[in-house]
Order: structure tokens, then sequence, then C-alpha cells
């Protein structure tokens, strides 16, 4: 590594913090994400799922898979997928997949309650792109 590559590189503990930071500052919109989802899974248990809870679910689910993994929550990643092919837009969740969701966005909750800080990302040695150029 040259030496111009090496001081683009930021301290993992710089990044470990940073990432600290971030998960501060947007842990309560993910754990509203997460709500909507809880939200939905009961509507699915009580047959009841509107067309508005089953599209908010489906984005939520969608942003979920898109950032948990900035967070060292690669597992968050997979159950926010599942949960988003169970609402894709194509057609609602049947209601025999009520208790999977139930159970999904329940230990989605539970990753995200107790995600400790100071974990870092996998990325976090992520060099400045303009290094390979």
């Amino acid at each position: 590594m040259r030496d111009s590559d090496q001081s683009r590189r930021l301290p993992d503990a710089n990044i470990s913090e940073a990432l600290d930071l971030m998960w501060a500052r947007y842990q309560p919109q993910i754990l509203e994400r997460v709500a909507v989802l809880e939200a939905a899974a009961g509507a699915v248990t009580a047959k009841n799922l509107t067309a508005s809870e089953w599209e908010a679910a489906h984005a939520a689910a969608h942003k979920l898979a898109g950032s948990l993994g900035m967070f060292n929550l690669e597992r968050g990643t997979d159950l926010a997928r599942e949960l988003e092919a169970a609402y894709k837009l194509e057609s609602p969740p049947a209601p025999d997949e009520a208790d999977r969701l139930v159970s999904l966005a329940a230990e989605l909750r539970a990753m995200i309650e107790n995600r400790k800080p100071g974990i870092r990302s996998r990325k976090s040695g992520i060099e400045n792109r303009k290094s390979s150029m």
C-alpha cells in the first residue's frame, strides 16, 4: 500500500465511533420502521391488513434491508429481506403467514434493541474510492 493510500484510510476507532453516532441518530427511525412491520403482522393475524399498511410494511422492510448491514446487523438485513418478500407488492401476505411475520418482526426488534455500541461494520476498512484512481 502506498503512503497516500494509507493516509486516506480512516482508523477503525474513528469509524466505529462514527457508526455509533449514526446508530444513536437513526435508531429511533429504525425502530419506527420495525413498529410498522409489527403493526402489519398484527393486521395479518387479525385478517384486516389494509392496502396502506401493506405498502408501508413493504417500504419499511425494504429500507431496513438496505441499511442494517451498515451497522453490522447482517441477520437483521436477512430478516428485513424476508419481510420485504412477504409484503411484496404483487400480493399481500396470506393469513397463514401471520405467525412467521410476527416472529420475524419480534426477532428484528430484539436485534435492534440489543445492538451494542462499538461494534464495527465489516465494511469499516473501506478506503476512499479516489485511492484506486
